[in-house]
């Protein structure tokens, strides 16, 4: 009991520590998670404006009003949760498709009710707090300092990102990447633009006006979560750092998943 006891107090003692040099030196720190080996990035707190400009190319009439939001450093997954952290957690299930190399996709076609019992059973581990991302931290840490309409830039192709274009006429096996196929953005995230449409927080509503800091919006009466980055299965334009999507949080859609937060 003893030697456990010492080993629970070293690990704390060294998330602890972990956390406080992200904090302090904000640039590219690391962490894993130890049952899993899911891998989670420093994102250094910052503002930026949150939303789309309202004369860019493919802009929907709710990614606005555009406003300044600001938001703490958080650590958030450095790819998105694969299908090998999900069964590690809550077991081999049969309704889901196993193949070779599965466990290093992404997994998708679940809801957002079931992303929370995910994250419920994570949590009960003992090694830290996780959760969804807020739409605000989803966005800035997609943007990784950036203001156009992609993180690589205002125009995108597929060596930067999994989509279909023009030269994918159908969809086909490669709809969908293991994570990691792909180069990351600045703040070192992988896929955050395609490959899979991914879970926040926030009910999805429209912006309000004005700054704000850390903001969640969730309000009881509306069933739809937000969904952010596109997938696979889209165009480009559902691709860019401000494009909104939304799911009733009870619907289990394909190339929908989950990337984690871990709050410090």
């Amino acid at each position: 009991m003893k030697q456990f006891i010492l080993t629970i107090t070293v690990l704390m003692t060294l998330f602890m520590t972990i956390d406080a040099l992200a904090s302090d030196k904000g640039v590219n720190a690391e962490w894993l998670e130890p049952f899993t080996g899911m891998e989670f990035v420093w994102v250094p707190a910052g503002c930026f404006m949150m939303g789309s400009p309202e004369l860019e190319k493919g802009r929907m009439e709710h990614e606005g009003p555009q406003r300044k939001v600001c938001v703490d450093g958080f650590w958030m997954g450095k790819y998105e949760v694969t299908r090998g952290e999900w069964v590690t957690i809550m077991g081999r299930d049969p309704d889901y498709y196993y193949f070779s190399g599965f466990e290093k996709y992404p997994m998708d076609n679940v809801s957002w009710d079931d992303t929370q019992k995910f994250i419920q059973k994570l949590n009960a581990k003992g090694v830290g707090k996780f959760r969804l991302p807020t739409e605000a931290e989803w966005e800035y840490a997609c943007r990784a300092d950036s203001t156009t309409r992609y993180s690589f830039g205002d125009t995108i192709n597929t060596d930067q990102a999994n989509y279909i274009d023009e030269i994918k006429p159908s969809i086909d096996s490669e709809s969908i990447k293991a994570v990691g196929t792909l180069g990351p953005n600045k703040f070192g995230l992988y896929d955050m633009h395609g490959n899979i449409w991914e879970w926040c927080e926030d009910t999805f509503e429209w912006y309000p006006s004005g700054p704000a800091r850390n903001p969640l919006i969730v309000k009881s009466d509306n069933p739809v979560r937000v969904v952010r980055g596109g997938s696979g299965f889209n165009s480009p334009e559902y691709l860019r750092s401000a494009f909104r999507g939304g799911y009733k949080q009870n619907e289990r859609q394909i190339l929908t998943g989950l990337r984690l937060v871990r709050s410090p």
